[in-house]
């Protein structure tokens, strides 16, 4: 049993890209936690899209042991956190297990937006914060810009701040020293009845769902039967352990641990994250304040290519589910696909990354419609309600207003291409709050609608600003709006799976670039296709696909021109009746299409 005054819990906190990984790779190398021989780049990362694109996903714990200068041994519990605005959440959940926090700032780029997100977390949480100053090595490297920066903006001391090189090893050692004795030990008796937080669960096809718990009070171990307090399931305790990084079994997890633990729990429902774990007979007096739920910001279909793979759909969501809570999903229809789901996500890299995981893991070919939000509408019975798919949207008449989420977004970027920047956020219909400099870097504060941010906002941001800029954002408030919905016609048949909400200054835009598209994609037939989008019953942008001709004149060589004159009026009645009863159909690879453009 280790001593509370020899347990360090921390986390590490950085933009995204800063070395977090990388530093965190040094540490368990330095502590022994693998050889050499099993050390890999990256090695918490354990998802293949995580090593591929260089990003963290989930959230990873691991246990060392490290003897320091003064010849004790400390138990260090270090998790590495995410670094991208979408995953936010994740890094919520880790620092409320912790009592301190690593904030690593990259030498040569100085302090970005998702820095200050996650450093304001740690500091609500009222952690312990020490400054790394990672890749000195490079040449870019401006040490003493940094340390100022990092006091102007953030507001903490960096005067003592590390200087380290977490990929040549430079310096590490002195983290380790300082985690020790800078940081606070935890604290929590055993004697007491046990109370313990749920930090995260997974699915394992061989254990169940297993459960990352923090311990606060008191003790777990295997055999213990214990209680989850928000649902009142009630499980067996069969396996403890801690990750070093490889899966150990312990006896038991004491108070300011953190560890594993598997009761045979069989659904993910049961293990709500941010649940406080007790023992059945002897309970603790109240539950831990948990976390905020995570809201789904960004919504679209998923449906199958093939409609037979629906069952696979399911149960391959599902199972993602018990990885990844913060997403949702519910079952709907559409005339042009088919069955499928309504997904929420944190943000398009989630809907991405989800996607991505779909395809590679369970091997299904998907279709996924335009993103979009989540609208308050007021009806003129006084009622309110939210609408995830636009092809939901009820009629105009019924409708008081529009309410649409507005996020504060904060946007970090170099002066010299801070022009192109406003530009972009006044386009998208942004108001600007606050521009500060730091140095030679401006950070700009705009309150921005997300809907012009959902669609390709990041990917403008980072072309405009050579890959500078860094961005950040959280919800704000619903504000009313002027938006309308945007029907596509084929036919004069509404295509459900193409409708968007737009405000109603961008829809002549949107509603153009889509029939022009469309046009592209639609194969032609023996009849004239009407391609229109429209708002209600006013039709705003049209493009015709012109029709097929047979030469119908071809056998009568010379002869009388009123024979060919017939000819021609009894083929233009035989395409009036087509394009009366006559069916469009839009193969699968139109509408993929048409969607990857979505954004206009």
């Amino acid at each position: 049993m280790t001593d509370l005054s020899h347990i360090r819990n921390f986390a590490i906190i950085a933009h995204i890209d800063h070395g977090k990984s990388t530093l965190a790779d040094r540490l368990i190398q330095i502590c022994g936690g693998l050889t050499d021989r099993e050390m890999k780049e990256q090695v918490l990362d354990n998802m293949d899209i995580e090593r591929e694109r260089g990003i963290t996903i989930k959230a990873q714990t691991v246990r060392l042991m490290y003897k320091a200068e003064d010849g004790e041994t400390y138990q260090i519990n270090l998790m590495d956190t995410p670094g991208h605005v979408d995953f936010a959440y994740e890094v919520s959940r880790s620092l409320a297990a912790c009592e301190g926090s690593i904030l690593v700032v990259d030498a040569s780029q100085g302090v970005e937006a998702q820095t200050l997100a996650n450093v304001y977390q740690a500091i609500d949480q009222n952690h312990e914060i020490i400054p790394v100053l990672n890749k000195v090595d490079l040449p870019a490297a401006d040490v003493p810009r940094v340390k100022e920066q990092i006091e102007d903006v953030i507001g903490i001391d960096a005067s003592d701040a590390i200087e380290v090189s977490a990929k040549t090893g430079l310096n590490v050692a002195a983290v380790l020293e300082a985690l020790v004795q800078r940081l606070p030990a935890p604290t929590g008796e055993r004697e007491k009845p046990l109370q313990a937080m749920l930090v995260d669960s997974w699915y394992d096809p061989y254990l169940g769902v297993m459960a990352l718990v923090r311990v606060r009070q008191g003790v777990l171990k295997k055999g213990q039967k214990v209680k989850l307090m928000q649902t009142g399931a009630v499980h067996l305790v069969e396996k403890v352990g801690a990750f070093t990084p490889k899966l150990t079994e312990l006896a038991e997890i004491g108070p300011g641990e953190i560890g594993f633990m598997s009761a045979s729990i069989k659904t993910v429902a049961d293990c709500q994250v941010g649940d406080t774990i007790t023992e059945e007979k002897r309970p603790c007096d109240a539950p831990l304040p948990g976390f905020k739920p995570s809201i789904p910001v960004v919504f679209c279909g998923l449906f199958p290519v093939d409609a037979n793979d629906y069952p696979d759909l399911r149960d391959s969501l599902e199972k993602l589910r018990l990885n990844d809570a913060s997403f949702s999903f519910e079952p709907e229809t559409s005339a042009a696909l088919g069955f499928g789901f309504r997904c929420g996500f944190l943000g398009l890299l989630h809907l991405e990354i989800i996607q991505e995981r779909l395809e590679r893991e369970f091997d299904l070919d998907l279709i996924t419609t335009a993103p979009s939000v989540v609208y308050h509408i007021n009806l003129t019975n006084g009622t309110q309600m939210d609408l995830h798919n636009p092809a939901d949207m009820p009629d105009v008449m019924k409708i008081e207003s529009i309410e649409e989420p507005w996020i504060k977004a904060t946007i970090m970027v170099p002066d010299e291409y801070l022009g192109p920047v406003l530009s972009l956020c006044t386009e998208r219909r942004g108001e600007q709050l606050e521009l500060t400099y730091v140095g030679s870097r401006a950070m700009a504060v705009y309150r921005l609608p997300l809907n012009e941010v959902v669609f390709d906002f990041y990917d403008r941001l980072k072309s405009i600003s050579r890959g500078y800029a860094s961005f950040d954002y959280a919800l704000d408030s619903y504000i009313e709006g002027d938006l309308v919905k945007l029907s596509m016609l084929v036919n004069a048949e509404p295509m459900d799976a193409l409708s968007m909400i737009v405000h109603r200054s961008q829809a002549d835009l949107r509603g153009r670039a889509m029939c022009a598209r469309l046009k592209d994609l639609i194969p032609r037939q023996l009849f004239k296709i009407a391609i229109q989008a429209a708002i209600g019953g006013k039709v705003i942008a049209r493009e015709t696909v012109s029709a097929m001709r047979k030469d119908v004149t071809a056998k009568c060589y010379g002869g009388d021109i009123t024979r060919k004159k017939k000819l021609l009026e009894k083929q233009k009645e035989g395409k009036k009746k087509m394009r009366q009863f006559g069916n469009v159909d839009i193969p699968q690879s139109a509408f993929i299409e048409a969607l990857k453009m979505g954004d206009g």
